[in-house]
């Protein structure tokens, strides 16, 4: 997979006016992606569930859930949730620490997209990862709990003093109130939602009751099957998707795009990321939003 994304880059240079043939290579490129997936081994991690509402919120830690890119550090290098390593430059790593680290790749709030199109850059001499941050907010091989391996990822991060190195602030909140107050005012600075971690909890590598994830939009995939033309000002453009998702429910998507992504849009067969309030009688997502093209690292 070394260098299926160059070799994307310049398929397309040559073949921008060919919409059968950039539909067949992304068809190819996914098939790559897929077994290379498939090949990879998944680093041991923990997954978070939905937060639930008869918690006593006050034994959890709060941290705001970044939108970036999952990673884990062995010690020697970083590894993606799927298992293929991220070609970081070696002085972004060189002074990380032996010890096993769990965070996410990220620059800021709403810069998914550029933190995605830089780490998949497969080019260890690419300076814009001086943009990126490992944020970190687990040590998975720790076996005390979750409070204390706060103290020790906050001593881990200050004795490696490097500047691509960081941990998640993670915060105590009094009381139900705060917490929502707290997830409102995230959304409002365009934040995703917040991650809360039981005090006590150790690091399981599974799904973790212990460990939930509070947004205020539920999130889902789905595959692209068709295009619906624009009208109005879209017309000539794309108007809506219609995707299948993994309950085999098919509807229609028509927000959430900009206008770069109407004119290009996500390539039929293609995976992508959508978010909703609830769902109707009829189990359709509600106020279906799209968010971005999933994409497999």
């Amino acid at each position: 997979m070394t260098s299926l994304f160059a070799f994307q880059k310049i398929v397309f240079s040559h073949l921008k006016n060919s919409q059968f043939t950039y539909y067949l290579f992304n068809c190819i490129a996914m098939l790559i992606l897929s077994i290379s997936a498939a090949i990879a081994k998944p680093p041991p991690i923990q997954l978070a569930t939905n937060y639930r509402q008869d918690i006593d919120v006050t034994q959890y830690y709060v941290s705001e859930k970044l939108d970036g890119i999952r990673a884990y550090w062995d010690g020697h290098q970083l590894i993606s949730k799927q298992g293929n390593v991220f070609t970081a430059p070696t002085w972004f790593i060189k002074s990380f620490p032996a010890t096993k680290m769990d965070g996410e790749l990220w620059i800021t709030r709403q810069q998914f997209e550029k933190v995605s199109g830089i780490v998949r850059t497969q080019d260890n001499k690419n300076m814009h990862w001086k943009q990126i941050k490992f944020m970190i907010f687990d040590l998975p091989k720790s076996t005390v709990s979750f409070e204390q391996r706060i103290n020790k990822m906050q001593t881990l991060v200050a004795d490696t003093n490097s500047p691509y190195l960081q941990m998640i602030e993670q915060q105590k909140i009094p009381n139900t109130e705060a917490l929502f107050d707290l997830l409102n005012k995230v959304v409002m600075d365009k934040g995703e939602g917040l991650m809360l971690h039981h005090q006590d909890a150790l690091y399981q590598t599974k799904r973790s009751r212990d460990l939930m994830k509070l947004k205020k939009f539920e999130d889902a995939e789905a595959t692209v099957i068709a295009y619906l033309p624009g009208k109005g000002k879209y017309k000539g453009l794309l108007g809506a998707i219609l995707v299948k998702n993994e309950e085999g429910v098919t509807f229609k998507i028509g927000s959430g795009f900009s206008d770069e992504k109407r004119n290009n849009p996500p390539a039929i067969g293609s995976v992508i990321t959508y978010r909703f309030t609830g769902k109707t009688n009829n189990n359709i997502p509600r106020f279906a939003s799209f968010v971005r093209i999933r994409v497999i690292y």
